[in-house]
């Protein structure tokens, strides 16, 4: 039986449009919504689930539905959307609907937050498939006046993925657009990036002479940054941007100012953090690991910029504001010893046992429990961010290249390397966001931008190894 959790066994939809929920800029403001996909039939009082204004663990993807374009998914108990200027023109109202999981669970939508009053309840009953769709009903609560906020708030008994909503009917003509004075909660779509502002950071980055590499380098294409645990807060501003407390517990390196309403400006104006070099005021956070229900904070994180490549001298550097999310914090399966993702032992003695549910290592005293999250390593090459965080890049090519594809543009490949002081025992650990298959990072790119440059012209476009500082 497959693990309806697992976003790789989900993916059972045809993509119909490349472009899907194109962000739209809400003036200088630097916020950005989802809007609905062209390719999808305009029906007065319909809208679409990816015209959210903000969201809470929903994915999109390519729908094989009829009426095209895009549907919501990866959707478990707690998460949920927010829709901004909804007219509720009628009492019926209407969700159109797919679930391969049979514990079902229901769809409540609520006015103005998660909490707010209800509207209405959608059931939520296997359909046979996450590309079987149907259309379920409800009768709505009372017909409130005028353009209102609406929440879908996603319910199920069980952790895992339920149900995927291609649209919703309201019974009138509701505007799906952004509110005209958006909060700074609204979730980041698809971010665009100022190719004026791009081409001017390439042209600085090409213009940087390599320095000549000295007789005896380690020949790989290699620089880091140390970074030590700078904070821990229940906040993610890739994901949850402007909501604090609204997240699982993190934590962070880098930055120290790092917290929900951290943006690419503010994390420039602090200059504070907790890695080496201080050219790098970057932020970097993780899941943070509990025994015993106690976090256990990492005694360090290196942070490996290298590359993959056939070829690494095709790798250019970060653009500025640019972010990312590696690993997924939904996925909630057993790692036994051999499966994929895996916490492990470093240090003399190794791997002794596994804890007694399985899933995580027993390491000898000499040894501590690490953790290595590789990041994707090509970029699209348009956009600094996508509605969920990964679409905008994917993972080299088997040909060893970044070329022809989607992602053109190679980017330095982002690796933590995380240790934690301790050996483990029988009782294992447990993430704040869940099992061990739970394991990810994110990424706010922060460098300085001439220092990146010359990092990645001497170090990685060279294949020569450098330290925290640049050197060889």
């Amino acid at each position: 039986m497959r693990n309806p959790g697992d976003p790789r066994k989900r993916s059972g939809g045809t993509r119909l449009v490349l472009a899907a929920a194109v962000a739209a800029t809400l003036g200088a403001s630097g916020v950005y919504v989802a809007t609905a996909d062209a390719a999808e039939t305009v029906v007065p009082g319909r809208v679409q689930a990816e015209s959210f204004a903000a969201q809470s663990g929903a994915r999109t993807e390519g729908t094989a539905d009829t009426d095209g374009g895009r549907n919501v998914g990866w959707l478990a108990g707690g998460d949920w959307l927010r829709f901004d200027r909804v007219t509720v023109g009628g009492a019926g109202l209407a969700a159109r609907i797919a679930s391969d999981n049979p514990a079902g669970g229901s769809i409540e939508l609520r006015l103005g937050s998660r909490t707010g009053a209800l509207l209405a309840t959608f059931p939520v009953k296997r359909t046979g498939g996450w590309q079987k769709w149907t259309t379920v009903g409800a009768t709505a609560s009372s017909v409130p006046a005028g353009a209102r906020t609406v929440f879908a708030v996603l319910k199920s008994a069980q952790r895992n993925d339920f149900v995927n909503i291609n649209w919703f009917t309201f019974g009138g003509s509701p505007s799906p657009s952004p509110s005209p004075s958006p909060s700074p909660s609204a979730a980041a779509g698809w971010v665009k990036i100022d190719k004026a502002r791009w081409a001017t950071q390439l042209a600085e980055y090409q213009a940087t002479a390599a320095e000549p590499v000295p007789a005896g380098n380690v020949r790989v294409p290699e620089f880091n940054a140390s970074c030590k645990v700078s904070h821990r807060l229940p906040d993610d501003p890739i994901v949850f941007p402007g909501m604090a407390g609204a997240s699982h517990l993190h934590t962070f390196m880098g930055n120290r100012s790092t917290s929900a309403t951290s943006t690419n400006a503010s994390l420039f104006a602090n200059a504070g953090t907790s890695c080496d070099p201080k050219e790098d005021r970057s932020a970097y956070w993780i899941p943070t690991l509990l025994e015993n229900g106690r976090p256990v904070d990492p005694h360090g994180v290196t942070v490996y910029y290298g590359s993959r490549l056939k070829d690494p001298t095709r790798t250019v550097p970060f653009p500025e504001g640019f972010r990312m999310i590696a690993g997924d914090a939904k996925r909630q399966v057993a790692t036994p010893k051999g499966a994929p993702g895996q916490f492990w032992c470093a240090g003399a003695g190794g791997e002794t046992g596994r804890s007694a549910d399985g899933n995580w290592p027993v390491c000898a005293k000499t040894a501590e429990v690490t953790f290595q999250l590789t990041f994707p390593d090509c970029w699209d090459g348009e956009h600094l961010d996508s509605p969920d965080h990964r679409s905008h890049v994917g993972p080299t090519g088997p040909d060893g290249t970044c070329a022809g594809g989607r992602f053109p543009v190679a980017i330095p490949s982002v690796s933590f390397v995380i240790g934690y002081p301790t050996s483990g025992g029988a009782a294992g650990f447990q993430l704040a966001s869940g099992l061990a298959s739970s394991m990810h990072g994110d990424f706010m790119n922060a460098w300085e931008t001439k220092p990146l440059a010359e990092r990645v012209r001497n170090c990685i476009t060279q294949k020569a190894k450098c330290d925290s500082f640049g050197n060889f």
